[in-house]
């Protein structure tokens, strides 16, 4: 079968004309204020149809959510609407500033409070704060709320324990918080073994950090149990949200007895995702920890809306201002558009091409662990690397070169040559099948293609020790390293 090829090689901006032709401009000449001025500006001497061509065929260069599935397992890489993004840019939204008067806030105020309600609807929580800027900044901050609660208590628990089948950041956010991270391991199942659990809990257990559906993709069938563990030990049980997309309207964290949890707004509520920004990690709470959520509060009285600073058990502000604006617009939009039918029949479609896409594959790929999955499933390549030698990142390089985005490989660690796919639930079932086919093939075709791809991108296969350790960022740092000066 054929399929969508990569774009070919753009040049550096720097590279499309001699160096001899660069446009050497004087700071005098283009009126640069002292502060900002350096020894030359080395432009190259381009029209602007030119540059306009050069970074439009840069774009197309990229893998986006715009142009193709985007299976990163774990990642929820969903296509953002565009309704959102529109309604984000109107100039009531762009144009309004967290320094202004409250007064002249009322209707910002009015959608962050209301965001705040939908999302306590959906997690069955009591209370949120919308201040995190990410999700693993949401996590730090439940880890902070944790931290306050059993202060405030006079206990001095300093221990959190992550299931090795919980979010990747669930680790690093309690170790950022101060506490001693203990890995529990899965059971043959996939699931939490709880007698590994009962014999890590002690009086010295702050939280247990759960993702439920887990990154296998599958639910912790035995949830209501571990709460009640983690409860009697006398700890917090927090939810990981990375994987909500996988059960609203189906069954909420505070039905499984959770205390906080965390949201990504740009994973579930499909706003943009990546690059450290811009995201939102709202983090919700049960009534009794409400008194510890970062400050300012959003209150209501009367039809009015302030911000109330004055709350002595708050952890504090966790990030400047109020949160990422426009990003809470585009989320409570696509809350709204949906409605509370309209997400959970979101879920049931993740969990429907979840299923489906996994159906195709597994048989050539192995498949650990239970067959039902949720949102996202995990296979193997073990076969292959033993039989073929094709490993997780030879079939994730040979997936480029058909024009798709490869998704998450080696996690989780518990699986061996892991495959992590998650296809979202705005997927077609055309583009379902040509995924699988892709797989397909890859795993029937030659094997010293497949390890020797990618063929049809602009970089081939790359060095990823060597790149990991030897960062050339910009033209600059190229510049630099190659003994030529600074530009």
């Amino acid at each position: 079968m054929s399929y969508r090829q990569a774009r070919y090689d753009e040049p550096l901006i720097f590279e499309l004309i001699g160096e001899n032709d660069f446009c050497l401009m004087s700071e005098d000449e283009v009126n640069v204020p002292e502060s900002m001025r350096r020894e030359t500006l080395c432009l190259p001497d381009l029209s602007e149809r030119e540059v306009v061509r050069h970074y439009v065929n840069l774009s197309q260069m990229n893998f986006g959510v715009d142009n193709g599935i985007y299976p990163l397992g774990s990642c929820t890489m969903k296509y953002n609407p565009k309704y959102a993004d529109l309604l984000s840019s109107l100039p009531t939204v762009r144009s309004v500033h967290p320094c202004q008067d409250e007064d002249s806030l009322q209707g910002a105020l009015q959608l962050m409070f209301e965001l705040e309600k939908c999302l306590c609807a959906i997690s069955g929580m009591d209370a949120v704060t919308l201040q995190p800027a990410a999700g693993a900044h949401g996590e730090f901050t439940g880890m902070l709320l944790t931290k306050a609660y059993h202060s405030a208590n006079n206990q001095q628990r300093d221990e959190v324990i992550v299931p090795d089948s919980a979010h990747g950041t669930n680790p690093a956010s309690a170790a950022m918080a101060g506490y001693t991270v203990v890995e529990v391991p899965s059971g043959p199942d996939g699931c939490v073994d709880l007698e590994a659990l009962k014999a890590s809990l002690s009086e010295r257990t702050a939280a247990v950090m759960v993702t439920n559906p887990n990154t296998l993709g599958l639910f912790e069938k035995d949830i209501g149990t571990l709460a009640e563990m983690v409860h009697e030990a006398g700890a917090l049980l927090y939810y990981d949200g990375a994987n909500l997309n996988a059960i609203m309207g189906m069954t909420t964290p505070g039905m499984m007895d959770f205390d906080i949890v965390h949201f990504n707004l740009h994973k579930t509520f499909a706003t943009p995702h990546g690059g450290g920004g811009p995201g939102a990690g709202p983090v919700g709470v049960r009534k009794f920890l409400e008194p510890f959520l970062p400050v300012p509060r959003i209150v209501s009285e009367e039809g009015k809306y302030a911000l109330e600073f004055d709350r002595i058990d708050s952890i504090g502000k966790v990030r400047s201002l109020y949160g990422n604006f426009a990003v809470l617009v585009r989320a409570y939009a696509y809350i709204l558009a949906k409605g509370g039918d309209g997400l959970k029949e979101v879920s049931q479609k993740a969990v429907l091409n979840s299923n489906y896409l996994k159906s195709r594959v597994a048989g050539t790929y192995e498949m650990p662990f239970a067959e039902l999955r949720k949102h996202e499933f995990v296979i193997s390549a073990r076969r292959l690397a033993k039989e073929k030698g094709i490993h997780a990142t030879d079939i994730a390089k040979a997936l480029l070169d058909r024009g798709f985005m490869a998704p998450t490989i080696y996690f989780p660690s518990l699986v061996e040559e892991a495959l992590m796919i998650e296809p979202t639930e705005t997927e077609s079932k055309e583009t379902l099948d040509k995924y699988a086919q892709a797989l397909l093939d890859i795993a029937n075709g030659d094997p010293e293609d497949i390890k020797s791809a990618p063929h049809n991108t602009a970089v081939g296969r790359v060095d990823e020790v060597y790149a990991a350790k030897e960062l050339i960022l910009s033209w600059r740092i190229y510049q630099r390293k190659n003994g030529k000066g600074s530009l």
